[in-house]
């Protein structure tokens, strides 16, 4: 498995202060920007160990201070970064209300009218948070898949709620498909178009595709899973987040949405549906995860800044940002996962934090 993790590092009350990369990283050495090269080799062995089995590190990527400092042999290749995806399109979502075109307490069915009779109060927020209870209609000839995907892929018609919007979190691509469909009616163009223009070019990030998926209805872009990139591509868009929005002097998306978006929106007193991967309950921005408080009082990575969030797909495919370290670390990979990735995160987390030079 292919591990793409990008960390940034400074403090909550000030801005990042490093510097920005050009058609490329610029490389130090970890002991020129305060980190102890020989206790991160031990981290990054201890995290190849973990993922051994899975892709290891070799597309590892580590930022701090704007530097790389460290990279393995395949950060270069290129690999679709599934879930990781969401955050993407929620970028994309801080753009349109950036520009006013629509708000987060905006009623969905406003700008879908295959909404208009079973979700009538479902709103953007809910969409960004998983909790709509939105479900898709399974037509004949499209049965769900194992996951129990069905139409979202064909994003009409909805079939009856799960459950009354606000009141759970479900983890759910059907939903992701529908809340896509609805920001591009609100966007008046394709999201691709729009994260482009205003967010890939100006960070240099050109090695990157947002993938269609072939759906019934034809092919639609794939606002869940359709992004593909490799790690070093990955980082920019890690660091512009740790940046708060702004690249090298210029704003490119508002402080205030980074802010929220990557903030606890699920409160731990909002319940997990039982599907897999529902576990946002305290832990879930606005298609983003945080490493906030869970129901039974742990978080998610208890080794981690309690500031740290991350973009995560399927085969852990991972930007993470570390507010309090001022870093960035990313991984791509296509191999799997292993049964106990939280457990190897946190303790990995916990060796980092005890690198840092005196």
């Amino acid at each position: 498995m292919l591990y793409l993790i990008t960390f940034c590092v400074f403090t909550l009350s000030q801005p990042n202060t490093g510097i920005f990369p050009e058609e490329s990283w610029q490389e130090a050495s970890s002991e020129s920007q305060g980190i102890d090269p020989v206790k991160l080799s031990s981290a990054m062995d201890y995290l190849q160990t973990g993922f051994k089995d899975h892709g290891g590190i070799e597309t590892v990527a580590i930022i701090r201070n704007g530097y790389l400092i460290w990279k393995g042999s395949e950060v270069e290749k290129e690999y679709l970064l599934f879930s990781a995806t969401k955050s993407f399109t929620s970028t994309v979502l801080g753009l349109l209300i950036d520009d006013g075109k629509v708000t987060l307490d905006t009623l969905a069915k406003e700008y879908s009218e295959s909404l208009v009779e079973l979700y009538p109060d479902v709103k953007i927020r809910h969409f960004a948070t998983m909790t709509s209870g939105y479900d898709a209609n399974v037509e004949k000839g499209y049965e769900p898949d194992s996951q129990g995907r069905s139409d979202s892929w064909n994003p009409d018609p909805p079939s009856a709620p799960l459950f009354p919007p606000g009141t759970k979190f479900r983890y759910w691509d059907e939903a992701m498909m529908q809340f896509g469909k609805v920001l591009t009616n609100v966007a008046g163009e394709p999201l691709d178009r729009i994260f482009k223009r205003r967010i890939a070019d100006p960070i240099g990030m050109t090695k990157w595709k947002w993938q269609p998926h072939d759906s019934p209805n034809g092919r639609i872009l794939n606002w869940t899973g359709g992004i593909r990139t490799n790690s070093l591509e990955l980082a920019r868009f890690g660091y512009l987040f740790l940046n708060k929005g702004n690249w090298n002097g210029k704003q490119l998306i508002s402080e205030k949405w980074v802010n929220m978006a990557t903030t606890v929106q699920v409160p731990n007193s909002i319940p997990n549906d039982e599907v897999p991967r529902s576990r946002g309950s305290g832990n879930y921005g606005f298609n983003w995860w945080v490493n906030g408080i869970k129901p039974d009082g742990h978080r998610m990575w208890d080794g981690a800044p309690p500031r740290t969030y991350l973009a995560h797909g399927l085969h852990d495919n991972l930007c993470i940002i570390i507010p309090e370290w001022n870093m960035v670390i990313t991984r791509t990979n296509a191999d799997g996962s292993p049964d106990n990735f939280d457990e190897i995160m946190s303790n990995f987390f916990g060796m980092l934090a005890r690198i840092y030079l005196s």
